[in-house]
């Protein structure tokens, strides 16, 4: 009896560890540059995060094209949280694929609990028509 329930114990634990072992970073394999999001990025930008400040005061988009945001930290622990786009990236999930479906003038600021310029950390998403 014990035998049994270490055997269904056991199989139940290989099945759990099989489905969460996928590598969710992993770049798509059919060759399109189609997402997860079932849209293909027409831009790119990049924003770049250290001790206390982005790389940029503002960055521009598109309204309706879509863009993969990637986020890079090079110093200290930081991230990236833009409300209007409903997008948070950190070092571990760094890139997304979003459409901006609304002018104006946005802000970003860091998402990580980051030190005494946490608060400064602030830059402008400006999203053109």
């Amino acid at each position: 009896m014990r035998k049994t329930l270490a055997l269904i114990a056991s199989c139940m634990l290989l099945f759990v560890l099989a489905a969460c072992g996928g590598d969710k970073d992993a770049a798509p394999s059919n060759g399109t540059g189609v997402t997860d999001t079932g849209v293909a990025p027409e831009a790119e930008l990049t924003i770049t995060g250290s001790n206390y400040h982005f790389d940029q005061e503002t960055y521009t988009l598109k309204k309706g094209v879509p863009v993969k945001i990637t986020y890079k930290n090079e110093q200290g622990n930081h991230g990236v949280l833009i409300p209007a786009l409903n997008l948070q990236l950190d070092s571990k999930n760094n890139t997304a694929v979003v459409t901006p479906d609304k002018t104006g003038e946005f802000d970003i600021s860091c998402s990580v609990m980051c030190g005494t310029g946490h608060t400064k950390m602030i830059s402008k998403l400006i999203i053109e028509e």
